[in-house]
Formats: C-alpha cells, sequence, structure tokens
C-alpha cells in the first residue's frame, strides 16, 4: 500500500473532502508542448512513440516538469485495442489514423478475438509500471481506454474524422453485426482496464468520443449499454484503494442523468452543457469532471480567469468536481495560458472548499 503526496483528484472523484478543486487536462502530454515535439522526433512516429514505454514515460511526465497538475493520464492511443485485434493502424501524413483492414464483411467481424493485455498490450501495461515508478507517488496515474462505440466507429470506417456512413449502415442494416463488435469490444476494454489498474493505474477513463453521434434511442442501446457492462466489470479497490472510474461522452449531454446511473464514480462534461444544471440534474449520484471550452486558452489570461471563475460558481460549494477542458487541449495552445489555467482554478476554488470536512 502505498501513499500519495497528492490524492485531491481521488478524493475529489470519491466526492470526499478536499482543499481545492483538483485539474488535469484531456491530452496534457502533446503538440503544444516543444519538450514533447523533441520527443516524438527522436522516436520517429507517432506509434513508436506510442509502443516504446521509455517515451512514453518521459511524455507523461513532461506537462507534470511545467505545470502543478493533480493527474498524470498514461500516454497511449485509444486505438492500442483495434490495432492488437490486427486491423493495421497506421497514422497517414495529415490524415489522422486509419486502418488496413477495416471491418466490412460478416466473416471478419465474427472471426474477433479480444488481445491479451499481458502479450499484445504489454508494451502498455510496461508504460503503465514504469510511469508510477517515474512519479514517485507525487500525483495518481489515469489509464483509459476509448469506449467500444468510438473503437467501432474507427474499426469499420477505417478512419476517423468521418459522417459515420459505414457504421450507421451497419447498425441500422445489420445491427446483430454491431452488436457483436460492440460485446467483444467491451470485453477486450474491461480486460485492458483491469490490466492497466493491476499496472498501477490509481483512476481509469472512458472516452465515448463518437457517442453524441447517434440518435437518443441508438444511443442507449450502442453505447452506453456497452459502457455500462464495462463498468459492472472493473476492479473498484487495488493495493488497499478505491479505483474510481470516469465516463466521458462528447456531445452527451443529453443523456447525463442515464450515464450517472450506470455504476461509474464521475462524468466528463464537455463545454455545451451548464455545470451547475449538470450537478442538479445528476444530485449526488456521481462526480463531474469539466468543463472549460478549449479555444478559451486561445483567449489571454485575464479571461481566462473570468472563464474559470464562471465554472467554479455554477459549479458552487463542496467537492465533487474535477476541473478539466470539454475536450482535448489544442496542439496550438501557447503553454503559458495552460499555465495560467492550472493557476486560476487552484487559486480561485479555494473559496469553494472552506467547509469542507
Amino acid at each position: 500500500m502505498t501513499t500519495l503526496k497528492n490524492d485531491t483528484f481521488l478524493r475529489a472523484l470519491l466526492k470526499q473532502s478536499v482543499e481545492y478543486t483538483p485539474i488535469w487536462l484531456m491530452r496534457q502530454a502533446g503538440r503544444y508542448l516543444a519538450e514533447y515535439n523533441a520527443t516524438r522526433a527522436r522516436a520517429g512516429d507517432f506509434l513508436s512513440l506510442c509502443k516504446n514505454p521509455g517515451f512514453a514515460t518521459e511524455v507523461t511526465l513532461q506537462p507534470l516538469a511545467r505545470f502543478p497538475l493533480d493527474a498524470a493520464i498514461l500516454f497511449s492511443d485509444i486505438l492500442t485495442i483495434p490495432d492488437a485485434m490486427g486491423l493495421g493502424l497506421y497514422f497517414a501524413q495529415g490524415e489522422g489514423p486509419m486502418f488496413k483492414h477495416p471491418l466490412r464483411d460478416e466473416k471478419a467481424i465474427r472471426a474477433l478475438t479480444i488481445p491479451d493485455p499481458g502479450l499484445e498490450l504489454r508494451y502498455v501495461m510496461d508504460a503503465v509500471s514504469e510511469i508510477r515508478k517515474a512519479l514517485d507517488n507525487r500525483v495518481p496515474l489515469i489509464g483509459f481506454s476509448g469506449s467500444p462505440f468510438t473503437l467501432a466507429c474507427y474499426m469499420v470506417e477505417g478512419r476517423g474524422g468521418t459522417e459515420f456512413r459505414e457504421i450507421k449502415t451497419m447498425l441500422y442494416q445489420r445491427p446483430e453485426l454491431l452488436h457483436h463488435i460492440l460485446d467483444i469490444n467491451a470485453q477486450a476494454v474491461t480486460a485492458y482496464l483491469n490490466a492497466q489498474i493491476r499496472s498501477g493505474a490509481q483512476a481509469v477513463m472512458i472516452f465515448d468520443t463518437w457517442g453524441g453521434a447517434l440518435s437518443h434511442s441508438a444511443y442507449r442501446e450502442f453505447s452506453l449499454r456497452y459502457i455500462e457492462q464495462i463498468v459492472a466489470g472493473l476492479i473498484r479497490e487495488h493495493d488497499g484503494f478505491r479505483v474510481p472510474n470516469i465516463v466521458f461522452t462528447k456531445g452527451g449531454g443529453l443523456w447525463l442523468e442515464a450515464i450517472a446511473a450506470i455504476g461509474c464514480d464521475a462524468v466528463g462534461l464537455d463545454w455545451t452543457i451548464d455545470i451547475g444544471d449538470a450537478r442538479r440534474r445528476v444530485g449526488d449520484k456521481v462526480a463531474l469532471q469539466g468543463n472549460l471550452d478549449p479555444s478559451v486558452l486561445f483567449s489571454s489570461p485575464q479571461v481566462i480567469t473570468a472563464e474559470v471563475e464562471k465554472i467554479l460558481t455554477g459549479y458552487g460549494t463542496g467537492s465533487g468536481h474535477v476541473f478539466n477542458l470539454g475536450h482535448g487541449i489544442s496542439q496550438y495552445t501557447p503553454p503559458e495560458h495552460a499555465a495560467a489555467l492550472v493557476d486560476a482554478v487552484h487559486t480561485l476554488s479555494r473559496k469553494f472548499h472552506l467547509n469542507d470536512t
């Protein structure tokens, strides 16, 4: 059993007493940092960076050297699972992730197998272990995965940034095939996240990036149902400590109550929902994470401070809030503006926790 020097993030997720609102940033290790770009150049390409535990550790720690963040997040990619399934992940210059073998026929779909996290994804587990050691219990380490539906979008479309024509055609014409993919993905994600926890992750997050692209009924059937299956199968305590989990559906504000009811510890919010309204809607069921518009970081430190104040005031007093962006930080963000954000959250939030006991 190890004691963290700063466990504010974990306590906030569990709605325990905190002295201030903790903050971390989605995609906090990324192209907005010159040191990240230098390490990526040394690695050769993005996948080589992800698959080398030493490089992954290096870039995971880089933002913590710059900013007093309250959590580290494993540097990896959500597409490690379909890559391990043999779909041939590669990154085309200027086009983002692509797969050599997208799932378009029934035979390939029925042949899908669940990767062994200790074999095909061992490099991720090695990175988790190495990062935990390097962190030396300064702050908690977050592990993560994509949601079954978000992974399926890439697996069926064969690329990112599409109009979802292939997967939505499958959803409506051959729903049983999509359900098969989603069930395999849910089992794979559960095993993957539990392996990360056993390797040292102290909280885990499920990124449902494309769930918001679904219709009202389809979201519940093809996305939330499988996230709930994962949450039910997650390790909830390890090494004597609770391991909280966070579910984030971008564009998921319509289903906030339904997400909060699946048994997760926290719900991530994008910037399209008022955090005070979200808190009223979920009550005491879950903590909330979010939800500054990443574009605010293109403005001045004065504007950043004002927008932070709005969100903190909107949430109100007491624990249960982890400050974050409503989506990943942009590669064009000035690092000094990220520093201003972290400082504003730490400074301004203390007055909202004076009565925490």
